[in-house]
């Protein structure tokens, strides 16, 4: 009988602090090749995260992020004329 460690089915609960903290590293770590969105993507990917689960995982700081980097790809109309730099 496999022990528990080795089960492929275990992995660490994902919180929205937990979650928001790898995708703001990868961002960073990426010095600007990669935005939120693709950071998302990426994490889910590896760590066999269903992306449909991911709003949950949204803290209100990355949803706006994100939400940025769908305005500057064009994904969704900008909510207002003036956007400041981030």
């Amino acid at each position: 009988m496999p022990s528990k460690s080795t089960k492929k089915d275990d992995k660490p609960f994902m919180t929205p602090t937990k979650f928001s903290e790898k995708i703001e590293n990868m961002v960073k770590e990426s010095h600007g090749a990669v935005n939120y969105i693709e950071a998302i993507v990426c994490f889910c990917d590896d760590n066999e995260i269903e992306i449909e689960s991911v709003p949950k995982l949204l803290s209100k700081p990355l949803k706006e992020k994100v939400k940025n980097d769908a305005q500057q790809l064009n994904y969704m109309k900008r909510t207002s004329r003036g956007v400041l730099p981030i």
